[in-house]
Formats: C-alpha cells, sequence, structure tokens
C-alpha cells in the first residue's frame, strides 16, 4: 500500500489556530475526567479506609497484569446528569488483560454513595456486558454496592434494558461459555446479589463482604427477625454454608490474587484468523490531529489527513478514488491488523452512498473489520436527489452495513448528524466501540438548521392564522432553540447519556482501535447474509 501525502502545513496559521484550540479541549476533557476519576468527599474516603478497602481503581490496577494497558470505557458517563452527583455514573468499565486474558472489567464504586447504582449506573453496566457478549469477553465483577438509588427506583428498575437485563446478560454469557468471576469486596445488596449468584466464581473478602437479598432493617421491617450482616450474608456463611461464594480471603489484596489465579485456569478462545501485519507507527506524528481538525464544526478537512496520522505507516490503498468523492473508502492496519475504512469527506450523495455500501460488502466478503470515521451532515436533500433515489440508495448503504457480519468500530471526529448517523454506524447499529473526540456534536440536524426550521414553523403558523409575522417571536424562537441545542449535541452531554463508550484524546485513537480489535477476535465470524437491496 502507498503512503498518504499529507498536504498540511504545519506552519500555517490555520493549522497553528486549530491545534491551539484542539489542545484547549483535550485539556478541558482531560481536566474533566480527572475529576470523575479522583475527586471525592473526604469523609467517603476516610470511609473507606477506616474499613481496609481500597479504591476501586488501585483494586483495578492490582487486579491487571503489570504493564498491560487497560480501556477504559465512558469515564465520563452522567457526568451532565444527577447534578453531578454520580461521577462516571458510579462505576468503572473497561478492557484489561488479567492473567494473559483479554477481560471485561466492572467495578462498583463505593465512594459514591457507597456504590449505590443510578439508572445511568445500570446503563453503563447492561453496556459493558453487551460488550462481553458481542465479542466473548470474559467479565470479572468488583463487588461494592449498596444496591439500587432507590428515589429514582422508577428509571432502574422496571424496563426491559434496566436492572433485570444484567441479570439476563449474565445468564447469557454463562450459557455461551464466558467466564464470570465475582470478587466481593462490599456489600451486595438485592439485585446486586445476584451478580455473585450468577457468575461462575466468586471470592468473597472477610469483615467487609457481603451478600444478601435484604440486609438487617430490611429483613427485622419484614420479618422481625433480627440477625447481623454476618449471619445473613457474610463470607464465612456463605463459603461453608451456603455455598453462594466460593472461595473466602482475609483481605483485598488476597482476594484479588485468588482472583488472579482463577482466570489463571481459565482455557482462551481461539481468535479468528485475520489478516495481519507486523505493527508499525504512522508516518507522520498523531500530535498533527489537533491541527487538523478544525476549530468550527462548519469547516470541512480532509479525512485522508486523520487516516494519516492513525494507520499503520500512513499507507492507504483507497478504493474507487474517483467516485463517490464525499465519502473516503480503503484498507489500511492498524496495530498490524487489516481493516477497511469509511471516513466522510462532505455529506453522502447517491455515488458516495453505492460506493459505501458496496465497499461494506467488500469488507464482509474478506473478513475485514470496519473502521467508520464520522464527521457527516447527512444524506443530501432536494427534488433532484431524490428523483434519483437518494433515500433508496442510502438504503442500501444503511442495509449492507447492519448486516455485515465482521466487527465495526466508529469514531466520532466532528459532526455526526441526520440518517447520515445511520450509515455510518452510529449507536443504534452495534458497532463493537463506539468512541468520540472533545470537539464531537450530535443530533437530528445542526443547531442553526433546528433554530432556521422550527422558526420557519412558526412564521408558517402565524400566516395561516392571520397574524402578521412578529420578528422578535421568530428571534425568541432561534435562540432558545439554539441554546437548547448547543447543550444536547455537546460531546459531553452524548457521552453523559451513554450514546457512546466514551470521549477520547484523538492522540489516543490509534491505540484504543487495536484494544478493541484485539478484543473483538475473540468472538467468531456468524454468517453472511443480507437482507433486500432494493434497485
Amino acid at each position: 500500500m502507498r503512503k498518504i501525502q499529507s498536504m498540511i502545513s504545519t506552519s500555517g496559521t490555520d493549522f497553528r489556530r486549530n491545534d491551539a484550540r484542539n489542545r484547549e479541549l483535550v485539556a478541558q476533557f482531560r481536566a474533566k475526567q480527572d475529576r470523575a476519576r479522583h475527586v471525592r468527599p473526604k469523609r467517603d474516603l476516610e470511609r473507606l479506609s477506616s474499613q481496609g478497602k481500597m479504591r476501586p481503581r488501585e483494586r483495578i490496577e492490582k487486579l491487571l497484569d503489570p504493564g498491560t494497558p487497560f480501556l477504559e470505557l465512558s469515564s465520563l458517563a452522567a457526568n451532565m446528569a444527577y447534578e453531578g452527583e454520580s461521577p462516571s455514573a458510579s462505576s468503572i468499565v473497561g478492557i484489561g488483560i488479567v492473567s494473559g486474558r483479554e477481560t471485561i472489567i466492572r467495578a462498583d464504586d463505593p465512594t459514591v454513595k457507597g456504590g449505590a447504582w443510578y439508572p445511568l449506573s445500570v446503563k453503563k453496566i447492561v453496556r459493558a456486558l453487551d460488550i462481553a457478549i458481542e465479542n466473548r469477553l470474559p467479565v470479572i465483577h468488583l463487588c461494592d454496592s449498596a444496591g439500587g438509588f432507590l428515589p429514582l427506583q422508577s428509571e432502574l428498575f422496571p424496563d426491559r434494558h434496566m436492572a433485570g437485563r444484567i441479570f439476563r446478560n449474565q445468564s447469557i454469557l454463562s450459557k455461551m461459555g464466558v467466564k464470570q468471576l465475582s470478587l466481593v469486596f462490599g456489600h451486595c445488596t438485592a439485585g446486586g446479589a445476584y451478580i455473585p449468584a450468577l457468575s461462575d466464581y466468586s471470592v468473597i473478602v472477610r469483615g467487609t463482604g457481603a451478600v444478601f437479598l435484604g440486609g438487617p432493617p430490611l429483613v427485622k421491617a419484614a420479618t422481625g427477625e433480627e440477625s447481623t450482616v454476618e449471619e445473613l450474608g457474610g463470607a464465612d456463611m456463605h463459603t461453608s454454608v451456603s455455598g453462594t461464594c466460593d472461595y473466602p480471603a482475609a483481605n483485598e489484596n488476597e482476594a484479588i490474587l485468588i482472583g488472579r489465579e482463577i482466570v489463571a485456569q481459565w482455557d482462551q478462545a481461539q481468535k479468528w484468523p485475520i489478516q495481519r501485519d507486523p505493527p508499525e507507527a504512522p508516518a507522520y506524528d498523531p500530535q498533527e490531529l489537533y491541527g487538523i481538525l478544525p476549530d468550527d464544526i462548519k469547516k470541512q478537512f480532509d479525512m485522508r489527513e486523520i487516516i494519516a496520522r492513525i494507520v499503520d505507516g500512513s499507507r492507504f490503498h483507497e478504493y474507487q478514488p474517483n467516485y463517490g468523492s464525499t465519502l473516503v473508502c480503503g484498507y489500511a492496519n492498524i496495530w498490524g491488523f487489516k481493516v477497511g475504512i469509511l471516513a466522510n469527506n462532505g455529506v453522502l450523495f447517491n455515488d458516495s452512498s453505492l460506493k459505501g455500501g458496496h465497499f461494506i460488502e467488500l469488507c464482509d466478503q474478506n473478513n475485514t473489520p470496519l473502521v467508520f470515521l464520522q464527521n457527516i451532515t447527512g444524506y443530501m436533500i432536494g427534488r433532484d436527489y431524490e428523483r434519483r433515489g437518494i433515500t433508496k440508495d442510502g438504503a442500501k448503504m444503511i442495509m449492507a452495513q447492519s448486516c455485515a457480519r465482521v466487527p465495526k468500530f466508529t469514531v466520532m471526529c466532528n459532526g455526526s448528524f441526520g440518517a447520515g448517523n445511520y450509515g455510518m454506524c452510529g449507536r443504534a447499529f452495534d458497532a463493537r466501540l463506539l468512541l468520540a473526540w472533545p470537539n464531537h456534536q450530535i443530533g437530528v440536524m445542526g443547531g442553526d438548521q433546528a433554530a432556521n426550521t422550527l422558526a420557519e414553523v412558526k412564521a408558517n403558523q402565524m400566516r395561516r392564522s392571520g397574524e402578521p409575522v412578529d420578528q422578535a417571536t421568530l428571534a425568541r424562537v432561534r435562540t432558545e432553540t439554539l441554546t437548547a441545542y448547543q447543550e444536547q449535541i455537546s460531546a459531553y452531554y452524548s457521552t453523559s447519556e451513554l450514546w457512546d463508550d466514551g470521549i477520547i484524546d484523538p492522540v489516543d485513537t490509534r491505540n484504543a482501535l487495536g484494544v478493541a480489535i484485539s478484543a473483538s477476535l475473540n468472538a467468531p465470524l456468524g454468517q453472511k447474509g443480507y437482507g433486500v437491496f432494493r434497485f
């Protein structure tokens, strides 16, 4: 494959301005992430220390193989919810290596209201187990939770993808033969008790670990029976009487050591044989991504410049370079893994939609994972394009992308608007991992378009009712709409609601994709097949 020839001048005014702006955005992201990870009330940290407990990130660090990466997911989940009371949605999730095995690690955070689950905590846990199912990854649960956050119980208990989905997913993993281990550091109360009960293996710490459907206060209120935590669900009772847990541990360090020994006994799935070459760093410095991304979401840039700073050797075999030029398609390697890349270079027209659908089929036939780099305003609209069948051609691309059996990965590099989000493997289309950059924006349409559209609708209402068109009213509609959109289309709102798997620094994209692609190879490829393409 030939090396991409970069046309970027790193000494240019635009590059320097973009660089300064994007470094500022990344610094803001890092500061938010650091607060979510580490800033806690002093009393909560002292409480943990007095109980002889580690902080959850310390537990993860000791669990992981030394010197191996940990790809944390959704570190800023719930950052715009619950008035900031649930940093990282009160949990930590990521992909890491334990005793040589790629695993999903899921840890409750007892420094946040005793590890109680908020609605977005549940959503995050369900998503972690979805990733485990999709990629056949073993799961290690680090349990220390007070159970559901009762004031919001109606938002976390009854519906299909709420708390019950956690235990459904655990059951599905067991049916698939995917291993699960629970390390019980604190209380597993009410529904949370089923996490160790549904795991293949469980280790419980004496003195602090406990598993019960109802704690002592609830048992007394419901039955009049008085009992201690240890009698109801302590380590010795569960490992010698009920058999709910397998191994007692004297302290957290021993529990982690036993856990690592257990994982070392697990067989490892045979990965499917992806095309692979020796890894090679990009020929261009990834730090230059900061200067390439524009300081305005509306400004266009060449996605080949992004590709050149992510892929091995900056080499890229472009498919149909002269056709459908607003969608760049081609083959490259990321950490040695062969991938097919689809990257937006403008709005999706009929020809670029057909090109994208065809390229997806070629990659699926060739057992080549797909990487989508999104910067899309949508599919082209207008009378002439509808007459040419833009809806039909966009549907072909969506059909090909939806039915592709190879792993898919999506990076939100800039804007993601309208149905273009769908064709480019948005959240609804089961990307194995969907990551966002801090400059990312997402919505049905851009803020300006939404404000102008609603103002026009309001003006038409006035005309139909015989009222004069009041420009002050239209200006207010525009302002209110634009203000609401600016908050809701931001990367931080998106990641707060778990519409993605986390914001990352653009410079970290190559490494994150490398971890994700490697993990995806644990799941066998499905059968080829598509629905009906409308010709």
